[in-house]
């Protein structure tokens, strides 16, 4: 595990720190495949219902470290689903658990494309996200110029990616790409209350929830009948006889003997 991304584990939630506040917690292939093992561990430990990812110091995540690429440039092109960076937008775009993201300072580049496959998505005040990759010659990744104009349309999504100037948490949210904002001293509290709060859910019942909205568009019927199945076969889980129990006897519900 690379000393610059911290990870700890805490009444469900991994929390996920990129911490090399230094380069404003710029990416290198180290803290790619720390990522990797991060998210790897989330899937296959079933205490962890939630991953929660933030950035040390005053940025989340201000993308690659361009020198870093220049001198160990992945290999897209022959191998694309090979090596760390691939194996890390991989893992997270695939992740079956919820993750929530806490957004401070300078999002940009990858830093602001991974929010893209998050969750939930806290922003402080102070953030600033930007897709600059026209801007060094490149173009946008991690299926942004998929998911970025179903998220905020086709002309909102050029003006981002084709200018790739920066924007504010305010139009970030208004966009849709933001759940929240929050002044920057509440950010780790709010994110955290997040996360803790997701992992008190019942966590079948999560997984299977953000499995059907990332499901993807498709006839509504089918979706109905895929939504029916599951609501049946929930009504016989240990989840809901534990949720019923604790309506009728007053209470909140415990799932935290229940596996994910």
């Amino acid at each position: 595990m690379s000393d610059n991304i911290l990870v700890s584990a805490a009444a469900g939630v991994l929390e996920v720190r990129f911490n090399r506040a230094d380069k404003k917690n710029a990416l290198t292939i180290p803290m790619y495949l720390a990522l990797v093992e991060a998210l790897q561990r989330a899937e296959a430990d079933t205490a962890i219902r939630v991953i929660l990812l933030s950035g040390e110091g005053g940025a989340f995540c201000a993308g690659n470290d361009l020198q870093d690429f220049m001198q160990n440039p992945p290999d897209l092109e022959d191998k694309p689903d090979a090596g760390p960076v691939m194996r890390f937008t991989r893992a997270l775009s695939t992740a079956r658990k919820a993750v929530v993201a806490a957004v401070q300072g300078a999002a940009v580049g990858v830093g602001a494309t991974l929010l893209l496959h998050c969750d939930l998505v806290v922003a402080a005040d102070d953030a600033r996200l930007s897709l600059p990759f026209i801007n060094l010659g490149l173009v946008p990744e991690f299926g942004s110029t998929l998911l970025l104009p179903q998220r905020v349309g086709y002309l909102q999504a050029a003006e981002l990616s084709l200018l790739g100037e920066p924007f504010d948490a305010a139009t970030a949210q208004r966009l849709g790409l933001v759940s929240r904002v929050v002044p920057l001293a509440e950010l780790q509290d709010t994110a955290r209350g997040l996360a803790r709060k997701l992992a008190a859910k019942a966590p079948e019942a999560l997984l299977l929830t953000k499995q059907l909205l990332k499901a993807g568009a498709g006839p509504v019927q089918e979706r109905m009948a895929e939504e029916a199945a599951h609501f049946a076969r929930r009504l016989r889980s240990a989840e809901f006889h534990e949720a019923a129990s604790a309506f009728f006897e007053k209470r909140a519900p415990d799932f935290s003997k229940l596996e994910s």
